[in-house]
């Protein structure tokens, strides 16, 4: 009788454990993060997470090691979804499992043993405390399994009836989080990762997009107005989490973080900005679209999955032209899987962290100067004997959470209470004033080379972009972002200098309109990739996951996030389908709408003016 009752009481078990823990972590996620699932989501969300808590209890040995198990998982489910949408504003895809691999390596110390302990513990315990001793155990192995099936095969019965009777927004991840709770959110986003994987279009439907596009190119000169191709260098320079933090009006800022010498060059610009496909992380997006020419429209690394091909972007179009491509990051080769992803642009060399002498650094991150003076150093020769080079550098100073060498002190103060605003102004500080001895020493080694210097993303700045919502330009909620701090939320400085001719004017430029700008710069006169996404006349598009804005001449912002649409809008997501569909094809796909080489007396597609003129919009 005794056992029987004993036994009777372990059944409640996960009913007992889920509900404490449930309350535990809902506390943590509330009073910690300021994420606070809605109280109409909890009971569903409850009941499936206590559905596979039986499926666990069944399938495990130990009763001790199950309520470790457990509580392990819906700590990383409920915690986990938490920091990451304070950080960056957004709940943990399915995407992010590729990304996992990519945050190992760049952790260090305390920060790694977090995040590895619990997924060494998770696996090592699951292993051991698996069993199919208890006849429950093959109900919930069958379950399981089905589900699994069913996730990937067939999602559509999962997702369907979801969508319709819980909350979905394409594009607020963090509102449909809320809305449906972690493991709610968990299941039906995993079923739409598997029913809308990105697919190679058929001949007939990548034909028709790329026509479409190729309507907006300019019409062709005559022969005689073709300008030749004039090879020159070109040094790109992406500078992580560069931005200007005077924006933060109300950080009340001692000492201009910013170098004079950088804000007088930057005035001569028209203080020009890029338009970032991202905001404070996923750098490889932003290095796709500056040297692909092609948006990115979903949460996820362009490079890890979706990037499969050799393909004609910017590095093997100049490579075909006999320049030198290279390529320098001072981190781990296999990061954002770069190796394969440089390889498959066109770069010959790739110098990464055991390239470079590390000899000064900011804790992990070697420092900007050191960096520019090998870069320097390993292309002169290339320079001296007159080889054009295409100079791709990768900065990795300036990473959160912003540590400094004893050699660079704080210069600046701030009276924020959030700690970013302080740590990070004294990081752009030296960042600037070293870019722009880079840069005055580069200008003077190679007068007539193109340089484009530009930031990656805006930087993190404290839990719900704390930091920004002090000075009033961005909410604590992206949700509640007007078209204004959506484009604020995506802009940073970038300069372009046209070697004798000075820098270039083009106001607010999506970052995957650069290659374009560069090889207009260089007469280059052949049929590119680029030319499927030569801009629409009256409008700038920048794509965002689930949304995009419409930066248009008459200075106004058009917020593109769900039908229906405004007119601008429906064109804008029209030729951003037509986009998609090519590139899928490109860099996925067959590629049948790779552009054919041809000799230069026979191009029939030319560039469009070298500069594009700026579109009217306050910066």
């Amino acid at each position: 009788m005794t056992d029987c009752f004993i036994a009777n009481k372990k059944k409640f078990l996960p009913v007992f454990s889920t509900t404490l823990f449930y309350l535990l972590y809902y506390l943590v996620s509330t009073f910690k993060f300021d994420v606070q699932i809605d109280i109409s989501a909890i009971f569903y969300d409850f009941l499936l997470q206590l559905g596979v808590s039986y499926i666990l209890f069944s399938l495990s040995k130990h009763t001790w090691i199950f309520l470790i198990i457990q509580a392990l998982m819906m700590g990383v489910l409920y915690v986990g979804n938490a920091v990451k949408i304070s950080f960056f504003g957004g709940p943990i895809m399915p995407d992010d499992v590729y990304a996992l691999r990519s945050l190992l390596l760049i952790l260090e110390g305390w920060r790694f043993m977090v995040v590895a302990i619990p997924m060494a513990a998770i696996v090592s315990l699951l292993l051991f405390n698996f069993t199919m001793h208890h006849r429950s155990a093959y109900l919930a192995s069958l379950t399981a399994i089905l589900l699994g099936i069913i996730l990937v095969y067939e999602p559509i019965l999962i997702l369907d009836p979801l969508d319709k009777h819980m909350w979905y927004s394409v594009w607020d991840q963090r509102s449909n989080y809320l809305m449906r709770g972690a493991t709610f959110y968990t299941l039906q986003e995993s079923a739409r990762y598997f029913a809308s994987v990105d697919k190679s279009p058929d001949p007939d439907e990548a034909q028709i997009a790329a026509e479409n596009l190729l309507m907006a190119v300019p019409a062709k000169p005559s022969v005689a107005d073709i300008k030749p191709f004039t090879p020159r260098n070109i040094h790109i320079v992406l500078l992580e989490s560069f931005w200007d933090p005077n924006e933060l009006k109300k950080a009340d800022y001692k000492q201009n973080p910013l170098s004079p010498e950088f804000r007088k060059l930057w005035k001569s610009a028209g203080y020009s900005h890029a338009l970032d496909p991202v905001f404070g992380g996923y750098t490889a997006n932003s290095e796709f679209e500056v040297l692909c020419g092609f948006p990115v429209t979903k949460d996820a690394v362009k490079f890890e999955r979706q990037l499969v091909n050799d393909v004609p972007c910017l590095p093997n179009i100049l490579a075909d032209k006999g320049y030198r491509t290279v390529v320098s990051h001072p981190n781990v080769p296999v990061f954002w899987n770069r190796v394969n992803s440089y390889r498959n642009l066109g770069f010959q060399t790739y110098w990464s962290i055991q390239d470079f002498v590390l000899d000064d650094m900011n804790r992990e991150f070697l420092s900007d100067t050191s960096l520019y003076r090998q870069v320097l150093e390993k292309i002169s020769g290339s320079l001296e004997a007159k080889q054009p080079v295409l100079d791709y550098i990768v900065t990795y100073f300036g990473h959160w959470n912003y540590p400094l060498s004893k050699s660079r002190p704080d210069k600046v103060s701030s009276t924020s209470e959030v700690e970013e605003v302080s740590t990070y102004a004294n990081t752009i500080y030296y960042k600037s004033r070293e870019l722009m001895a880079f840069l005055d020493q580069l200008r003077q080694r190679d007068p007539d080379g193109i340089i484009v210097a530009f930031g990656d993303h805006l930087p993190f700045l404290g839990e719900n972009f704390a930091g920004y919502v002090d000075s009033g330009v961005l909410n604590d909620n992206r949700s509640e972002f007007t078209p204004e701090m959506f484009k604020f939320y995506v802009s940073t400085p970038m300069i372009i200098i046209d070697g004798k001719n000075g820098p270039v004017k083009f106001g607010s430029l999506p970052l995957y309109q650069v290659p374009k700008l560069l090889l207009n710069l260089l007469n280059y006169n052949e049929p590119t990739i680029m030319d499927y996404v030569t801009p629409l006349p009256h409008m700038r598009v920048r794509s965002l996951p689930g949304l995009h804005i419409d930066l248009l001449k008459d200075g106004k912002i058009a917020l593109c996030k769900e039908p229906p649409y405004s007119p601008s809008c429906l064109e804008s997501s029209r030729w951003l389908q037509d986009v998609s569909v090519v590139s899928n094809d490109l860099f996925i796909g067959r590629q049948y709408t790779r552009p054919k080489r041809v000799p230069a007396q026979q191009v029939v597609i030319v560039p469009a003016p070298a500069v594009q003129p700026p579109v009217n919009v306050p910066d």
